[in-house]
């Protein structure tokens, strides 16, 4: 699956804000305080109202006079639109998926007022709305296999959910025979925000199943020690990437102590003895935790990192844009959030977007779109020193 465009309305500092033609990975840039971590938070609001329900998911943001954008009234609503395609081998170009939400506040309670899944094949034809919901009730479509055949109806049953904050893919989504719904359902389930912190990965930890890395990374010793013991041949390609990437490394082992613990420790090539990962660098450390992210046995299906650059040498920032698209051309998709010219650098003008804020509303444009970067970077220039320049501050949609 993946993500192609996204639409935000009043949610936070996001007025109205679209962003469209994603690619497998993505970059955003922007200021301090610009939105870059509330864009990512929209999938976080989405993944807890999946996961509780939309009251809850709003409440732990603050309440909705919090989430939703300064200067709307009581009848204003949060509205986020997303459009995505199931990439099936089987199928040459598959349709174009739209699902629509939009959440209000009714008598002090949180109501999801529409819910929609719907798609389209080509550019003919009536859409079938495989998800239609309104404050609780609606119907969902059971005959999706049959959507595109000649003379095919619809087949509809009808739903009653047992509150109105809760979203319909979270019930019929558990549920194989609504194909469109389970699909989006495990992509937002699926979604993960990476913010490795180093004394974290450094942790000596208690021994424990630990199939993923955790977001701060504090569980990596007991996610190596899984996968040595579970995918043999994807720790060692691993380890191989990791003496690629960083020279001197050799290998990595994660090690059960005397006390229960696991611990890692880094074998580099001038020394007999291996180093305990609390006396290796930083970068060493960083660069080993997103190898083992990124190789994860069951991906994410949509991986955010913020800041990644933060302990890495510039040279190792380029290293870790390959293993990123790599990543992302094995079918993960990726966003990233990045203030580092050196990771800009390593980019495709295609791949970076910007959000700019202004006035207190943010908006997002692709850095193809602001003409006096695209003139620049064809001559030649990169894309990290117009960042610095201040080229990309053009860009604002306002």
């Amino acid at each position: 699956m993946k993500v192609e465009q996204i639409s935000i309305k009043n949610y936070k500092m996001f007025k109205d804000a679209s962003v469209k033609s994603l690619p497998p990975m993505s970059v955003f840039v922007g200021a301090n305080g610009a939105g870059k971590s509330t864009f990512f938070d929209v999938f976080g609001f989405l993944s807890d109202a999946l996961k509780e329900n939309v009251s809850i998911a709003i409440n732990r943001r603050g309440g909705f006079k919090e989430v939703i954008t300064r200067g709307c009234n009581e009848n204003d609503l949060i509205e986020i639109e997303i459009k995505f395609r199931n990439l099936q081998e089987e199928l040459e170009s598959s349709p174009l998926i739209t699902y629509q939400l939009k959440v209000g506040q009714e008598e002090n309670k949180i109501i999801v007022h529409t819910e929609v899944l719907k798609y389209r094949r080509g550019m003919r034809g009536k859409p079938w709305h495989f998800l239609n919901f309104h404050r609780g009730k609606g119907t969902a479509i059971t005959n999706e296999d049959q959507y595109g055949q000649q003379d095919a109806e619809e087949n509809r049953e009808e739903q009653t959910l047992s509150s109105p904050d809760i979203l319909a893919i979270k019930g019929l989504g558990q549920f194989e025979r609504f194909k469109a719904i389970s699909s989006f359902r495990k992509l937002l389930e699926g979604w993960f925000v990476s913010n490795l912190q180093i004394e974290a990965a450094r942790t000596i930890g208690d021994v424990g199943f630990a199939p993923h890395l955790s977001s701060k990374g504090e569980n990596l010793a007991q996610v190596t020690k899984y996968i040595f013991e579970n995918h043999k041949t994807i720790f060692d390609k691993i380890c191989k990437k990791m003496s690629e990437r960083v020279p001197g490394i050799g290998n990595v082992e994660a090690i059960q102590n005397d006390a229960g613990q696991i611990i890692l420790k880094f074998r580099d090539g001038s020394f007999k003895d291996p180093f305990i990962s609390r006396y290796v660098s930083d970068g060493t450390i960083k660069m080993f935790a997103y190898l083992v992210l990124l190789y994860d046995p069951n991906p994410h299906p949509l991986l955010c990192i913020e800041e990644p650059e933060n302990y890495l040498y510039p040279q190792l920032l380029t290293e870790l844009v390959d293993e990123l698209r790599i990543y992302s051309r094995r079918g993960g998709q990726v966003f990233i959030t990045t203030h580092s010219p050196d990771f800009l650098n390593a980019l495709d003008i295609e791949e970076v977007f910007c959000i700019i804020k202004k006035n207190g509303i943010s908006s997002i444009c692709r850095a193809k779109d602001i003409p006096s970067v695209v003139s620049l970077w064809e001559e030649g220039e990169k894309l990290g020193a117009l960042w610095r320049r201040g080229y990309f501050r053009e860009g604002g949609l306002f």
